[in-house]
Formats: C-alpha cells, structure tokens, sequence
C-alpha cells in the first residue's frame, strides 16, 4: 500500500487525534443452594450498555499489569466443562444452582476464581466479555452435557461446540448461563460486572474451534443459532444490557485454506445463513464479535495484505479493511429492529518477527491499528491477543511481553509494544507512536474535523 492509499485508507476509517454432571432433583440430600444473586425468573434490569473513554482492550493475563496498562476492555476465557461439579464433589466446594425444575453443581473454587478476576477488573471501570468454550473434559458425563455428540476426538485443539441436540444438554447450557449472568451481570455487580457473553471461539472454522464433527454450513448454524438464543435468552432474564456475540475468524469470502468445505465456511454466507435462520425463528438481539488478524498471521504488517480489499468481495476483512464488515452489517436484512449490530474485535494480535526490528514492527502494527479503528462509531472494542507470548501458538509472538524461557507463558520483560499500548488513548500517544509513521508510510496522522475525516 503506497502513501497515498493509505491515507485514504485511514481517511476512510474516520481517523481522529488523539484522545484523552447428570440433571439431579431436588431432595433432601442436596446441600442448600447459595442465594441467586437475582430471584428466579425477575423482570430483567433495564440499564443502557456501559459507556467508556477509550477501545483499548486485552485479553487479560494479568490484572495489575492491564489496569496500569489503562485498559478499558478485558476478554476472558471461561471454559464451561471446568465449572460443572460431579456428585462426590465436597459440600464445602459446591454451589448449588436451580433452575427450570433442575439442581445444578458448580465447583465453587473455580467459580470463585473467575469472581475474584471479574470484579477486580470491573472495579476499576474495565468492561467485562467471557469468552464461553467447551474444552473436553475427563469426565465423560460431562462431556455427554455440554459438548457436542459429534465431537471428533481427532480435530485439534480439544475445543467441543455446544451440545443443542440433546435435551439434557439445552438444559445444561441454559442453567450455566442463567447462573453466570445472575452472578455477573447483576445490577448491583456483588461478584463483578460482566457486559458481553461471545458464544464459542471461530466458528466458522469450526472443525478447529468449535467442533462438531463433519458437517455442511446450513448443519452447522441449525445447531450453533441455538446455542447463541439460549445465552440470550439466560442473559435477558437478569438484564436487557448485556450484548452476546458470534465469534467468528478474518476468511470473509474464502474458507480457512487448510480446511475443506465440511471443516471450515466463508464468514459471509455464514452469517447472512445464521440471519435468516435466526429471523425465521424470531430474531432476536446477536452481535459479532470479530477476529480480523493479518492475513499473514507471521506477517505483522497487515497494511500490505492483498486479500483484504475494499470491495464487499474481499476474501478477507482484516485491520486494513474493516469498513466491509460494519458495511455489510449496517444492511437491511442483518438489521436488529432497525439497527445495526454492534462490532468488538475480540482477539488479533501482531508477531513479533526474528531479526533486530521485530519488536518495532509489531509495536508499529499496534499503533496504525489502534488509530484506524478508534473512531468507527460501529465497532466498540479492539481487544489484544495476547497479554504474554506463549509456548503452544504455533511458534507466533503475540504478546506485550515476551515469556521466560521453558515455560508456558510465564511473563519475562515488556516489549516495545507494551509502552505503545499504554500510552494509547493518553496524552503520551502522539509521542509515543511517532516512531511508526515512516515505518507505515505516513508523514503524520491524518485527525477528523467536526465535520468528519479528511
């Protein structure tokens, strides 16, 4: 990308200045249940959806490390199968939940870890999304609740898609939600505050990320749309604010090249087919939540991709081009009661390449991604994959912080990019990301007038 189309690029995206086990039944054996944070089945809570200065997000390793960081978006993992309690589980690391005529057991040490994350975060004014997964567990009644019965044991990465065929496994799922949301998305927030709930992790790869089995697109969303109403439904019964998301990966037009037609689909028909399923049942209020890595994910500098064009048959949407995605959202027929659905990018990252100046361009990454996607009113967060560099990435670098030598992702020593995250969004930015204008081919960065971008 020459100069110039970079600048009308960047003109394009609005650039501004900177700125500031099995169901049991109820009986006498049962430990007594905690008290819902909510009464069953209440009138949700009317709040409008939290407001804040900035879209610098992070998928939070560390939480003292991302609130000196200033982070105002935090993307957490929450593995499903991890909370579910077996029968010999202790009294004393049980809470007991009831819901639609069922008893459900959640380990209360787990539960308890992911409260202790939540509220920390959400205390210091950082918006909240659970990332909900289903890893397969040992335990195979678990895996019968909650994971797909088509699960594949071969497919890589041990990530199930939610298991909507079964009735025991709707039941599961709209239990779990239904106590996640009462604990985390109550108004008065006594555990933390959770705003966003994204059902499962790239599904349109879902062979890789959300498996179940072998299958076609139009199988596929017939059981992923459920699973997607089913958090809705949980999450409206305690609050109307709350978003919940599809997660979806950068191959707009084109499948993931590794996978064949029954492993992997284009994200565009996926959810023009998700739409027209979800309307056909009753449309109710998804977003997405994006993904749009480099379409090298080696390659740092994302404003050289070629896959990613301006015309709505891109193959892919990455940083460079994400005007097709709010674009194509903004159409009648994906529409919710007239509006838009609202965009997070909820995990990409920048490798840090070998070589002396890997640190630099991936730190230069960040800064022309940071300034292009500030100002689209559409998109709502740009959350950072990842915190720290890890071990089983497939060799890729992600992180602000490099990780100590033999370990999994033990932090060792900030990155270049560290200092440009953090001062994003502060008065330090214009000092701070001057280093990566020729670096990206810019003299300066361009700034929105009150009439708009230049």
């Amino acid at each position: 990308m020459n100069r110039r189309t970079l600048l009308r690029a960047l003109a394009a995206h609005g650039i501004a200045a900177a700125a500031a086990n099995p169901v049991l039944q109820a009986g006498a054996a049962d430990p007594p249940a905690d008290p819902p944070a909510v009464p069953p089945r209440s009138p949700a809570t009317t709040d409008p959806f939290a407001a804040v200065s900035s879209k610098k997000g992070l998928q939070v390793q560390m939480n003292d490390d991302a609130i000196a960081l200033g982070v105002r978006h935090a993307g957490l993992n929450v593995n499903l199968c991890d909370l579910v309690a077996p029968d010999t589980a202790t009294p004393n690391d049980t809470i007991v939940h009831r819901h639609d005529g069922g008893v459900f057991r959640f380990h209360r040490h787990i539960v308890e870890q992911h409260d202790r994350r939540i509220r920390d975060l959400s205390d210091h004014g950082v918006l909240v999304y659970l990332i909900l997964l289903a890893y397969r567990h040992p335990d195979e009644t678990v895996n019968r609740l909650l994971i797909h019965p088509g699960y594949d044991a071969s497919a890589p990465n041990r990530l199930g898609a939610f298991n909507t065929v079964t009735a025991d496994g709707r039941r599961w799922l709209a239990a779990i939600c239904d106590f996640l949301a009462g604990r985390w998305s109550d108004p008065a927030a006594p555990h933390g505050r959770v705003v966003g709930y994204i059902v499962g992790n790239e599904v349109n790869s879902h062979w890789f990320w959300s498996n179940r089995g072998r299958g076609t697109l139009a199988e596929f969303v017939a059981d992923y749309e459920p699973a997607v109403r089913i958090v809705h439904e949980s999450v409206r019964r305690h609050a109307d604010w709350p978003r919940v998301y599809l997660s979806l990966e950068h191959h707009w037009n084109i499948r993931y090249e590794a996978a064949d037609d029954d492993q992997a689909f284009a994200a565009r028909p996926f959810l023009e087919a998700f739409a027209r399923l979800a309307r056909d049942r009753g449309d109710f209020d998804w977003h997405v939540a994006f993904h749009p890595y480099p379409e090298n994910l080696f390659e740092p500098r994302f404003w050289n991709d070629r896959t990613a064009t301006d015309g709505d048959d891109t193959p892919r949407i990455t940083l460079r081009n994400l005007p097709v995605l709010t674009r194509f959202l903004a159409r009648e027929e994906m529409r919710h009661r007239g509006r838009p659905r609202r965009v997070i990018l909820s995990e990409q990252g920048f490798h840090t390449p070998d070589g002396p100046d890997g640190e630099t361009l991936q730190a230069a990454a960040y800064c022309l991604a940071h300034r292009l996607v500030r100002d689209q009113p559409d998109i709502d967060a740009f959350i950072l994959h990842r915190h720290v560099d890890h071990a089983e990435e497939g060799g890729l670098r992600l992180g602000l912080w490099t990780r100590q030598p033999d370990s999994l992702s033990t932090p060792d020593r900030p990155k270049r990019i560290h200092e440009c995250f953090r001062a994003a969004d502060t008065p330090d930015e214009e000092a701070a990301f001057a280093f990566a204008l020729p670096i990206v081919g810019l003299d300066s960065w361009p700034a929105a007038t009150a009439d708009g971008p230049p």
